[in-house]
């Protein structure tokens, strides 16, 4: 059954009324309330029915009988996605968040971003930084040391380095690449042949290139190859480097006392503590359009069950490079959030892209 198809014009400004009230207090809404702070026009007794017929649908739910109603997770999902109106960021907003996010390298924009958006939202902040295999190839060096070992230093072209030691066999043909000269004529061949491509295909491109007979037969080429598929290892079980920031947000005061909702609180942080999961959960939308919300459940962790995830991704339209989220209890204000990090995300990608 579609909640959208069955929910009439009255049974939705009646849901508009209760989410926004139960948003803004936290507590269960009456009747009494919506009648007297919105323009709804109609009595107490009709808004209890159509309260009533919200229940059924699963839309909103009664945890103590005679209080009011609250809504559930579904009823959230349908304000969001059909209810929710976003107000756009004030001129002033906008100034104040792209003169904090203003750095000098891309680690110092995430971090700055990370920072801001969990003090402006006062909820939790995730930034996943860009994966390390769309980083592009910049340049390759073979230093020789002693032992028959080379270091290698790898450098993308967003100014990141990475070093790797290398054993070279020194009875086969790879032994003689410990020359200096010959050294500079594989690092002019691999750079020549790798310059802009993505890691990952830098890697495919390398093994590809060892498969081919033609090379087989050029000693500098071959050893040049061999040499590629050790460095371009690098990278291979890496995982993109994960910003948190706020996570002492998370602790409601108010529920200290409770015993079960500060174990919950817990989990949540050690959730966050958690690279994989986070890089996992947000991976989701780097694949996706926009700003998603997810809610509770929606986002398959049991941690996170009780919170709400607002993320986006950043970077080149065509191809995000990483994405950012904002981590809260479900009941927070999303039309702000999403304003918030709407246009972070932007400013994160016009950054690192002026780098």
């Amino acid at each position: 059954m579609s909640q959208g198809n069955d929910l009439t014009r009255r049974g939705r400004k009646i849901l508009q009324a209760v989410v926004a009230e139960y948003l803004q207090s936290g507590e269960a809404v009456g009747s009494r309330t919506v009648t007297r702070r919105h323009d709804i026009g109609l009595s107490p007794a009709t808004v209890r029915n159509v309260m009533a017929d919200l229940e059924e649908m699963g839309l909103l739910e009664q945890r103590h009988t005679s209080a009011g109603r609250v809504p559930t997770e579904s009823g959230l999902r349908f304000f969001i996605d059909s209810l929710l109106k976003v107000r756009g960021l004030t001129p002033r907003e906008k100034d104040e968040i792209r003169a904090r996010l203003t750095a000098s390298t891309p680690d110092e924009v995430l971090q700055r971003a990370s920072r801001l958006l969990s003090e402006i939202t006062q909820h939790a902040a995730v930034i996943v930084a860009p994966d390390p295999a769309l980083a592009r190839f910049g340049h390759i060096e073979f230093v020789p040391l002693k032992n028959g070992k080379l270091l290698c230093i790898l450098v993308t072209t967003d100014g990141r380095i990475e070093n790797k030691l290398l054993t070279v066999d020194a009875g086969g043909a790879g032994g003689a690449v410990i020359d200096e000269l010959r050294l500079q004529r594989i690092h002019n061949y691999l750079n020549g042949m790798l310059s802009g491509m993505t890691l990952d295909e830098v890697r495919d491109r390398v093994l590809r290139e060892l498969g081919e007979d033609k090379h087989h037969y050029d000693e500098l080429v071959a050893a040049a190859l061999r040499l590629g598929s050790q460095a371009f290892a690098i990278g291979d079980d890496r995982t993109a480097d994960v910003v948190v920031s706020g996570q002492s947000n998370l602790v409601d005061t108010e529920s200290v006392g409770d015993a079960s909702q500060l174990e919950r609180m817990r989990e949540l942080i050690r959730a966050l503590e958690d690279k994989q999961l986070l890089v996992r959960l947000l991976e989701r939308t780097r694949s996706a359009d926009g700003i998603q919300v997810f809610l509770g459940a929606e986002t398959s962790h049991t941690a996170l069950v009780g919170a709400s995830v607002v993320a986006e991704a950043y970077g080149p339209e065509d191809q995000p490079i990483g994405a950012i989220a904002v981590i809260g209890p479900m009941r927070m204000n999303y039309g702000k959030v999403m304003s918030i990090v709407d246009f972070t995300a932007d400013m994160v990608s016009q950054l690192l892209g002026e780098l």
